[in-house]
């Protein structure tokens, strides 16, 4: 029985969960295989080991090739030129889906990254006011998420992971530019989603948004348990680093653990 445990004190984004599967011993040859077999273009996935507070960690990275730079801080926080989102296409759900359906992966990551589409897309809609099936995926459907998304998904099922304890997920306070405006944090598409799926929440004074929609949306999706075992042993532990510059160091610990029947 494999057992994880997620630490999200400093949120969690779909960078951050993948790289810290990665650190944990996730294939990266059957990644980027499955990556490579996308019916998509205009993207590289880097794979680094970068050191955040001293502590030697994995960065994954989705590159975009026309873009390269953190356009999600820039356009968040307001830096933005106007045209740098325009080369985002317009995807729906089911264009997303035929992407999934026709890459090279196993079907249960198949219909986990399925799973973290409807929960996002649902998600998106209900804050736009529309229906799963006319959301633009604009921010979502960008390139980078369904590369994260995926990554997610062959990551979680390289590491055949059977149960997923998420006690709290740690968010930040403020607002975000996005293409509609000003949106307070935690932002609609991740306030739907821990509504809906009964996420333990915890708002920290942290200026910033700590959970991505992505994020909150992968975390609903594998989600098992809210109560973590009171005793465990650690049997690995993987760190993912996230892009963003926030008083607190961006990590997200994922930890494989074994719990003593005897101890329950």
């Amino acid at each position: 029985m494999n057992q994880l445990y997620l630490e999200c004190y400093s949120g969690i984004s779909g960078d951050m969960f993948v790289a810290s599967l990665l650190d944990l011993g996730a294939s990266k040859e059957v990644l980027e295989e499955v990556l490579s077999s996308l019916p998509l273009a205009g993207f590289k996935t880097e794979i680094t080991r970068v050191n955040k507070s001293g502590l030697d960690v994995c960065d994954f990275n989705v590159v975009l090739e026309h873009d390269n730079h953190d356009h999600d801080m820039n356009y968040l926080y307001g830096e933005h030129t106007h045209h740098e989102h325009h080369h985002h296409e317009h995807r729906h759900l089911h264009d997303i889906l035929h992407i999934i359906d026709h890459a090279q992966m196993t079907d249960h990551a198949k219909e986990l990254a399925k799973k973290i589409f409807t929960i996002l897309g649902e998600a998106e809609a209900k804050a736009h006011g529309t229906s799963i099936e006319e959301v633009h995926f604009h921010e979502v459907g960008a390139v980078d998420s369904i590369v994260d998304i995926i990554s997610a998904a062959v990551c979680f099922d390289d590491l055949g992971i059977d149960e997923v304890y998420i006690p709290v997920i740690y968010e930040g306070t403020g607002t975000v530019h996005c293409a509609h405006g000003t949106l307070p944090i935690p932002v609609p598409a991740v306030n739907n989603i821990v509504s809906s799926h009964h996420l333990p929440i915890h708002i920290d004074t942290i200026k910033g948004e700590l959970v991505t929609p992505t994020g909150a949306a992968i975390a609903a999706s594998i989600v098992t348990s809210h109560t973590l075992p009171s005793t465990f042993t650690i049997k690995k532990t993987g760190i993912g680093a996230g892009k963003r510059a926030y008083e607190r160091p961006s990590l997200l610990r994922a930890m494989l653990i074994e719990t003593d029947p005897r101890h329950q």
